[in-house]
């Protein structure tokens, strides 16, 4: 009874900021680590009878026993905080980020008269394949593909092509493509449409699929309309995985600046997905020019000690992390800007200033 008053109490003295919160059992280990912008209501509603609880929240609130928090400025830094600690922590009732199972990758087998996709978790090295990815759900790629091949009919059931129409034929999912001829080479082209998709050259593939859709409305087939949209949905889906993977492959040095109030900044120097700083700054009690040379000298020290080569393809380890910053630098929180290796090596200062200076615009 009194550890109830004492952890009633300890919820009601929470404040209402950012931060990361470790639920804890009666012997002090941690089952399960969780981020929220606002930490005090957060904590609170696990407290709270709901029938609205998953079982998984039910189950763990009746192993709760004390938690710890940690507050944060932002909710970026509980996002990074909350990432980091589960990786470390493994608490049991996180899903689990470092499953490999967790990932996966689209594979186009080029040597193959077929250029036959294969969607997998494990690729397999082998000359003449092309290999994207990691991405963090295979149920997605799967629809995206299976949405692509099936919207322009050449999702056949029998790839190996044996000289008999599949099974997908007389569905209308595949275009007779194993009996070879015409229909094999619409899905070559087919696949060389989804490869340039993938590489960021080219998304007709894309506007002839909302085409399709525009049709089946026209024909008042909303039922196939709402088919395609889901598939243009999951292929957008994709796509803005494939941007990220791309992103983070560019090592880029990103400076942000994040508003806590109409006075105080949050600057982060990242490398890559690496927070190499992160500072306030208090803009009442400094001239835009002492900020302006802190920073720039803050730039000097980290990122050029921090310079790595360009092509590095992004790991399973760090593909939960380019997620968060490449999401951060994509929404209306913060303002940034990309430090070009260039101008640290030859220290620009110039450049360097007038970047920092359009961080405040």
């Amino acid at each position: 009874m009194k550890e109830a008053i004492l952890l009633k109490e300890k919820i009601q003295s929470l404040p209402f900021s950012p931060g990361v919160y470790l639920m804890k059992d009666s012997q002090g280990g941690i089952l399960y680590v969780g981020k929220a912008k606002n930490i005090k209501k957060r904590v609170q509603s696990y407290f709270r009878s709901s029938a609205n609880h998953s079982p998984k929240i039910k189950k763990l609130v009746q192993h709760l026993n004390d938690f710890d928090y940690i507050l944060v400025d932002t909710e970026f830094e509980a996002f990074m905080l909350e990432c980091k600690l589960i990786k470390e922590l493994k608490p049991p009732y996180n899903r689990i980020m470092k499953n490999p199972l967790s990932f996966a990758y689209i594979v186009i087998h080029m040597n193959d008269d077929l250029r036959r996709i294969e969607m997998t978790n494990n690729p397999k090295e082998q000359a003449g394949n092309l290999c994207f990815g990691p991405f963090t759900n295979l149920n997605t790629i799967e629809k995206s593909i299976h949405g692509i091949l099936s919207s322009f009919k050449v999702l056949c059931s029998n790839p190996p092509h044996r000289g008999s129409a599949c099974l997908n034929s007389s569905l209308g999912l595949c275009n007779g493509m194993c009996l070879g001829g015409s229909a094999l080479e619409q899905y070559r082209h087919i696949v060389n449409q989804i490869i340039a998709l993938l590489n960021g050259t080219d998304k007709g593939i894309l506007d002839e699929m909302t085409l399709l859709m525009l049709k089946a409305s026209e024909t008042f087939d909303f039922e196939l309309a709402a088919k395609y949209r889901d598939y243009i949905d999951a292929v957008h889906s994709l796509i803005n995985k494939e941007r990220v993977i791309e992103f983070t492959e560019e090592n880029n040095n990103i400076a942000i600046i994040e508003y806590l109030n109409d006075q105080t900044i949050k600057l982060f120097l990242i490398k890559r997905t690496v927070v190499l700083f992160g500072e306030k700054y208090e803009l009442d009690k400094l001239a835009i020019d002492q900020v302006t040379t802190e920073i720039r000298d803050q730039f000097l020290t980290h990122f050029t000690s921090n310079v790595s080569p360009s092509t590095i393809e992004v790991s399973r380890d760090e593909l939960d992390e380019a997620q968060i910053v490449y999401s951060y630098l994509k929404s209306n929180k913060c303002r940034y800007t990309i430090v070009p290796d260039k101008w640290l090596i030859e220290k620009k200062s110039g450049k360097l200033s007038i970047a920092i200076l359009e961080l405040f615009k």
